[in-house]
């Protein structure tokens, strides 16, 4: 392990950096994909400071295979924009650059100035951009060129002792965004990470700031969740530290009241987290799931057994795409996204939906046994309830 040093506001020399070498970090260079190598020796190659960042190296760390791969570096988007045709400049709070390949894009940023804030685009230095990041696990620089890791801020030995610190200070970091209360704990559950105790008590301070963030910005966050394969976790701390009436009131609320329902709800979360690490993956499909299959395992308990229709033989098309909505509220997933959840749910979709997510193996053989039974003396096994009331279901209105 090396240090890197600078000069302070003062001029004298401090360390300001401690850089891992592949001996130190453990981290495979064939985890790191070949397109964000590619990027980043393109900008090195122009004469840029260029280095992955983020959650990639912090799942890198943790042995795991990240999703995206982010690139921060010190040339401007316009600058970034000449060196890379298969690029576009997005965003407007802080312009960033997607560079496209055939099945991915990689964002690349520019390093940020802590005087950035609000709509300008100001632009600094690689130790200015860390002190911008949320969490230590976060702001760490991966050069893949060398396999070396740059920290700031203590991210790698917090890592290693798995304990999630905040590098904002925890007067601001919640207040300036309350989506990263959603974020440390989506961290924590999905690396195996501990929240400090002044963590949680300044996210149960700030926690009613997230009734606030904007509905398409939720609905964003909320299909996140459901797509990282720790859904069950994240949102069963959401519940335990009384965040998550603030992003969705319906099954907050019910889950409160119900306890039946609260551990049908998680035990159906862990069952799609189940499916997504056994599925296979595609491109914009995590896990093998999409936007409707995600819908149907958070909705489907909710429409069958505890909502309007708990008492009703049959379900409506019209007043179950109703419902699904008010359950879904804040959160607005594209209609024709609730269409086709609802659909698979009154197909009852491999019969998942239908059995009960936490029996046992020795259960599962027993009700097989069971349904064969009633097959051979004439009676049906999926109940009348999933169903529209007619052979064809009816386009839902646009709402």
């Amino acid at each position: 392990m090396r240090k890197r040093y600078s000069r302070s506001p003062e001029g004298k020399i401090i360390q300001s950096a401690l850089i891992y070498t592949a001996a130190d970090h453990g981290i495979d260079p064939r985890g790191i994909d070949h397109d964000a190598v590619k990027v980043v020796r393109r900008l090195q190659q122009h004469g840029y400071e260029a280095y992955i960042v983020g959650g990639a190296v912090r799942d890198l760390l943790l042995g795991k295979s990240p999703k995206d791969f982010d690139v921060s570096c010190s040339a401007t988007p316009a600058q970034i924009r000449k060196i890379f045709r298969n690029s576009r400049v997005i965003g407007k709070r802080f312009r960033l650059v997607h560079i496209l390949f055939r099945d991915k894009i990689i964002e690349v940023s520019t390093f940020r100035s802590c005087e950035a804030e609000g709509f300008k685009n100001v632009y600094g230095t690689i130790e200015e951009d860390v002190q911008r990041r949320d969490f230590t696990a976060n702001a760490l620089f991966l050069d893949p060129l060398d396999n070396r890791v740059i920290d700031y801020v203590g991210g790698v030995k917090h890592i290693r002792k798995r304990v999630l610190q905040p590098v904002i200070p925890l007067s601001r970091i919640f207040r300036e965004d309350p989506v990263r209360i959603i974020r440390a704990v989506k961290y924590a559950q999905a690396g195996g990470l501990r929240l400090p105790w002044r963590v949680v008590r300044s996210i149960q301070r700030d926690r009613a700031l997230l009734a606030d963030v904007p509905s398409s910005r939720m609905t964003e966050e909320l299909f996140k969740i459901l797509s990282t394969g720790s859904a069950s976790g994240i949102i069963g701390e959401l519940l335990r530290l009384d965040a998550f009436r603030y992003i969705l009131p319906v099954p907050a609320e019910l889950a409160r009241s119900d306890k039946r329902y609260r551990q049908k709800f998680l035990d159906r979360l862990a069952a799609l987290d189940r499916a997504r690490e056994t599925s296979s993956g595609e491109a914009d499909r995590p896990g093998g799931l999409d936007r409707k299959d995600l819908l149907c395992f958070f909705c489907a308990d909710y429409l069958l057994d505890f909502g309007p229709f708990a008492d009703q033989q049959r379900i409506p098309f019209r007043e179950g795409y109703y419902a699904m909505k008010e359950f879904l509220q804040p959160v607005t997933p594209a209609n024709r996204e609730v269409e086709a959840a609802l659909r698979e749910i009154f197909r009852n979709k491999g019969r998942l939906l239908r059995e009960e997510p936490a029996e046992s193996d020795e259960d599962r053989r027993a009700g097989g046994r069971g349904r064969r039974r009633r097959r051979r003396r004439g009676g049906g096994s999926n109940g009348g309830r999933a169903s529209s009331g007619s052979g064809a279901a009816s386009p839902a209105p646009k709402a």
